[in-house]
């Protein structure tokens, strides 16, 4: 029996050792002469690369597929070397049950053999399987290693008779080195030298110039939309500049005149700023590098069906642009207040565009825009068919609708999580509502405002914080829908609140900064300011940051004690809310946009 098991494993190793042997046979010719980038494609890369050096994107894509076929390279050649493995662990067994199998058999009595018994020891046939099978794999060990990449490395490199240092791979000598806001890596000329003697030496020198590629630190720090995240006005950026001043350039890394004029807040997604314009004669969406300023492209709201043939009357105060764009870094949406909506991927090439209807209001339409995941999420508060809905950021497909008992009404949507669960949270007229923001279910709405509603919802540790000008304050524990308390003592018109887990801070029209317990409403503490906010309060890096309309900015200790730290003026008029990133704050003023950096 035991001479049975080990006659059958030898057999099935050896088969399995043939197998495996023919395919690394074959993988030798099918991959023999390959590299991580084939010749020609390299040739192809370099050449892009030259013809469009000042072309960040493209090196970055060029660095991304050298890296992918690098990878897919090495993976090939560690599947291949756990092929080696196995053939060796298999040759070994079959050794070792063939040895044990005929350890026994030098004398053979005389008795009725098994038929392969006898043909196996009678015969030669068993150094013929044995040496067969070794052979088979040493042919296939040999060719194992002659597949290796990094013998095939070693022959390249000695049979080129030049070596030319190319730009495109991230191949590098030495260690990247961090410059101020860049990242240098520099690569060492390649020099190859063939010597000889006498006259006749000749020397062949290819010496390429140092290569320094240079590339922005960005921050992993997004502020998508309107408020930051979720609209929420709280981020997580840390080291921003806490002075500057436009007019003597200090502490600014660039400033540049808008193209068309808006009220809607920047946005920043990794290098790139976002914001829109409009006017009689177009409607933008603009997008700016945010370590240079220079603008990278530009897409107008054109050839949309349904869209107006002549412009909405809006209020100075609103326009045409006044809500802001949002994004989740691979899509980014813009808005106007003919209806228009556009979605464009990070390159400005249009995705989709539609137009919703020209919203019926007396202003001028001013919901900003919401990213949740891969959807975008539109306040629609008109006079006639108020509505919220959300649709699918790449192809624009509507995903939900839901119909609004509110009022027209300016604010903008929030997402606040309750018990860890994300809420859509909306303003309206005459109530404030939360929403399932995967389906557009109604979770709970609350009765509680009055008049034109412009600011928008604040949320933290789960409870809602809504108010309107000539209305109240009030807090909502958004789990079930209940009102905690109310108040009327300072309210805002345009300036939404922010609210961390124990401070509620709001900002009236008249310049009033206010601060609330948010568990009791009771008043903590307030700040004039002597000037009319519209900006809103953001909380970044333990301060809160306050814009006046008049381009002030005042920064607070956004605590309890919430003291001033710092008030000065900035040189021009702004009303538009701040976006924020490690190190770095853009501001959008009335005429220009601009970076503000740490020293």
């Amino acid at each position: 029996m035991k001479k049975t098991i080990l006659r059958n494993v030898a057999i099935v190793t050896a088969i399995f050792i043939v197998t495996l042997s023919v395919m690394l046979i074959t993988n030798f010719f099918q991959v023999r002469g390959t590299t991580p980038l084939q010749a020609e494609v390299v040739e192809t890369l370099k050449q892009l690369n030259d013809a469009n050096s000042n072309n960040p994107e493209l090196q970055e894509q060029i660095r991304q597929l050298d890296l992918m076929t690098r990878k897919a390279y090495f993976i090939r050649y560690d599947h291949l070397m756990a092929g080696l493995y196995i053939l060796l662990g298999m040759l070994a067994v079959f050794i070792v049950c063939v040895r044990l199998y005929f350890a026994r058999d030098k004398n053979i009595p005389d008795k009725e053999l098994d038929p392969i018994d006898e043909w196996a020891i009678k015969t030669q046939a068993r150094k013929y399987v044995t040496w067969g099978a070794a052979g088979i794999a040493a042919i296939a060990l040999l060719f194992v290693i002659l597949t290796s990449p990094y013998l095939q490395t070693e022959a390249s490199e000695a049979d080129e008779p030049e070596v030319v240092a190319d730009a495109v791979t991230d191949t590098y000598t030495s260690e990247p080195v961090v410059a101020g806001d860049e990242l240098v890596v520099a690569t060492e000329p390649a020099v190859v030298s063939s010597e000889g003697t006498g006259e006749n030496a000749e020397t062949a020198v290819v010496a390429q110039p140092e290569t320094v590629i240079q590339q922005p630190i960005v921050s992993s720090v997004t502020h998508n939309a309107f408020r930051g995240n979720n609209s929420n006005g709280i981020s997580s950026a840390r080291g921003v500049p806490v002075k500057w001043d436009l007019s003597n350039g200090t502490n600014i890394a660039w400033k540049q005149e808008v193209p068309r004029e808006g009220l809607n807040s920047p946005v920043i997604n990794g290098n790139r700023i976002f914001f829109s314009g409009a006017d009689a004669e177009a409607r933008e969406l603009y997008c700016y590098d945010l370590t240079t300023g220079e603008r990278l492209w530009t897409l107008a709201a054109t050839n949309i069906p349904g869209s107006p043939s002549q412009m909405p009357e809006t209020q100075h105060g609103t326009g045409l642009a006044a809500s802001s764009v949002a994004t989740n870094g691979t899509q980014v949406c813009a808005i106007f207040a003919t209806g228009d909506i556009i979605c464009a991927d990070m390159n400005g090439n249009r995705l989709w565009a539609k137009n919703l209807g020209v919203p019926d209001n007396h202003y001028g339409y001013a919901s900003s825009l919401l990213t949740y995941g891969n959807t975008v999420i539109v306040q629609y508060d008109n006079s006639t068919a108020p509505r919220v809905m959300a649709f699918d950021l790449a192809t624009g497909n509507e995903r939900w609708s839901r119909n609004r008992t509110e009022r027209v009404t300016w604010s903008s949507p929030i997402i606040a999580t309750v018990n860890n669960t994300p809420q859509l949270v909306l303003m309206g007229n005459p109530s404030i509502s939360g929403y399932n923001p995967n389906t557009g279910e109604q979770l709970w709405r609350v009765e509680c405002l009055t008049g034109e509603v412009g600011a928008s919802a604040c949320s933290a540790n789960g409870i809602v914080f809504g108010a309107s000008e000539y209305s109240k304050l009030v807090a909502i524990n958004a789990a079930d829908g209940s009102l905690l308390w109310e108040s009327n003592e300072y309210l805002p018109e345009a300036s939404s609140p922010v609210a961390t887990n124990t401070t509620l801070y709001v900002a009236t029209s008249y310049g009033v900064l206010a601060s609330y317990d948010v568990q009791t409403g009771e008043l903590k503490k307030e700040h004039e300011l002597a000037a009319e906010l519209w900006s809103s309060p953001m909380i970044v890096d333990g301060k809160l940051f306050m814009m006046t309309n008049d381009g002030k900015m005042h920064i607070y200790s956004a605590d309890d004690e919430f003291r001033l730290i710092d008030s000065f003026e900035t040189g021009e008029r702004t009303l538009s809310t701040p976006a924020f990133t490690d190190g770095k704050i853009v501001i959008r003023t009335e005429n220009s946009i601009y970076c503000v950096t740490a020293s």
